[in-house]
């Protein structure tokens, strides 16, 4: 809960929900940490329930078997999937029964991605990287990543640039901070990259301790996290918050079928992600708060479609997001994408 991203956003909006309707709340926490089962993942749910929980907020895909066990067991709870979907009871069996309790609430997280990698570009930076969490298999990460790449490649073209981007999901399949990770940042800093995506929740630790050595700069995710270390440019943030308000709040007011057993995407439309525009959250030189609305806007109406769909190595979802240049090469123009 204290990642200062993910986590902690999605626990915010469960305090805000429970404060502002005088209900009480409670963290449940997997046992074994960064090591967590599927059982122990179920344990804390269980738990919960039997604590009196009425509404089970669940964060981040690794959720989702714990989730389907827990949904079945207790069919007279409410659970809701941040970063999720909805799920059957079979997942092997294309007709099964959708699990009407679980609400999955996901986000267009191309979106934003693809507004800070054009902001970046715009700006002035033209050695990029991206580190990614999940290993390349959560999807989130994918979209913000595949997002970032096709908003540097618009403003390289644009601006009749060339840009180079690191790209990797090595030492991130947790999340967490590490000295290998924070090693291969800093050499990445030391041999030209200007600014590095930092996506994945406790990574950004090790990321911005890198960027703070190397005089270089860092784009934060999920939540604006400017305050968090003076390196940070801009955030690629989704409602987080927002989304665990919005569920929890059907369940309590009557209106659960309109996301129970349903997924629901929040992008910008629903003004559930962007970059952050308070002046002390802004720390663009060239790029101007006028010129991103403009942008916004623009995917708001429909003439900025931005794609979702990542390319997959041919060995399939197992290795999504871990990419050839090949696989960019036509659809990303003024862009080489270094993998590793």
């Amino acid at each position: 809960l204290k990642d200062k991203s993910f986590n902690e956003g999605t626990w915010n909006g469960v305090k805000t929900y429970a404060y502002e309707n005088d209900l009480s709340y409670k963290y449940y926490q997997p046992a074994n940490g960064d090591e967590a089962t599927d059982d122990d993942r179920y344990d804390a749910m269980a738990a919960a329930v039997n604590g009196g929980a009425k509404v089970v907020v669940c964060a981040g895909y690794l959720q989702e078997a714990a989730l389907r066990r827990a949904a079945i067991e207790f069919p007279e709870v409410n659970f809701v999937f941040i970063d999720g979907y909805a799920i059957t009871e079979d997942p092997e069996d294309a007709n099964s029964a959708v699990l009407a309790n679980v609400a999955g609430i996901n986000f267009s997280e191309e979106q934003c991605g693809y507004l800070a990698g054009y902001a970046v570009v715009k700006d002035g930076f033209t050695q990029l990287g991206f580190s990614g969490g999940g290993g390349g298999t959560n999807p989130a990460c994918c979209r913000y990543g595949y997002g970032f790449l096709q908003g540097a490649s618009a403003a390289a073209a644009e601006l009749g640039v060339e840009v180079n981007v690191n790209y990797s999901w090595q030492y991130g399949e947790t999340f967490q901070a590490s000295t290998d990770l924070q090693t291969m940042i800093a050499g990445w800093y030391n041999t030209g990259t200007e600014i590095v995506f930092a996506c994945g929740g406790n990574m950004f630790a090790s990321i911005s301790a890198a960027a703070s050595a190397a005089d270089g700069f860092v784009v934060g995710v999920d939540v604006d996290q400017s305050s968090e270390s003076a390196t940070v440019v801009t955030s690629a943030m989704k409602g987080i918050d927002q989304a665990a308000i919005l569920a929890i709040g059907h369940s309590y007011d009557g209106t659960w079928d309109e996301v129970g057993g349903k997924t629901t995407t929040l992008g910008a439309n629903e003004d559930a992600v962007g970059l952050p525009t308070a002046a002390d959250s802004w720390r663009f030189e060239a790029f101007t708060v006028d010129e991103y609305n403009t942008l916004l806007e623009s995917i708001k109406d429909g003439s900025l479609v931005i794609d979702s769909q990542y390319p997959v190595n041919d060995d399939g979802i197992d290795n999504a997001g871990i990419l050839d240049d090949a696989d960019y090469e036509n659809a990303l123009p003024n862009i080489t994408i270094n993998v590793g």
